[in-house]
């Protein structure tokens, strides 16, 4: 199958679509958890999680990147309204933004407090040569927790345009993302 006659994305981009959608509501879900933590202790150890599965997301988010740029993107479905095709690019535009630069951000705030992360145990991330200031560190939390709550909003649009073509359209978009179905060009 050609570039221009493929309908959907490869089976490697698809794994990693769906890993990081999983992820991403995963870290909300800890990230909610821990507000509800009874002592901060708690849910420092609940966010040890979110702070893994940010990293992960950021080498899984790079994979898929790299995926995309040589050649398991499928292209927009030709029969998209200019709207829809403008909407979709600026939509995982900043998926990708978000998700390479919130761990970034949140890397910046831990250093700003002098701590390392932890990858799930395994491996300690230094922090950043940084100088330790616990009022940056907590304006920078702050600047991460929106941009979650902007990401969320993404996921809501892009949802919500996946339900569209399913309900009003019927053109099998989303099954460009799935091993099966059959996803119209």
């Amino acid at each position: 199958m050609t570039e221009g006659t493929r309908t959907k994305y490869s089976g490697l981009a698809m794994v990693l679509h769906w890993l990081i959608a999983a992820g991403v509501i995963a870290n909300w879900l800890i990230r909610e958890t821990a507000e509800g933590a009874e002592t901060e202790e708690a849910a420092q150890a609940i966010m040890t999680n979110h702070f893994s599965i940010g990293v992960t997301l950021w080498f899984l988010a790079v994979a898929l990147l790299i995926v995309h740029f040589t050649g398991g993107k499928a292209p927009l479905a030709s029969h998209l309204a200019t709207w829809e095709r403008w909407l979709a690019r600026i939509v995982h535009t900043l998926f990708f933004i978000l998700l390479l630069v919130m761990p970034f951000g949140a890397w910046s705030a831990m250093s700003q407090y002098g701590a390392p992360i932890s990858w799930f145990g395994l491996i300690s991330i230094p922090p950043l040569p940084m100088e330790v200031n616990p009022d940056a560190a907590n304006a920078a939390f702050e600047q991460h927790g929106q941009a979650g709550g902007f990401l969320l909003i993404l996921i809501v649009v892009h949802v919500l345009g996946t339900l569209k073509h399913m309900v009003i359209d019927k053109d099998g978009n989303l099954f460009r993302m799935l091993p099966f179905g059959d996803a119209k060009g």
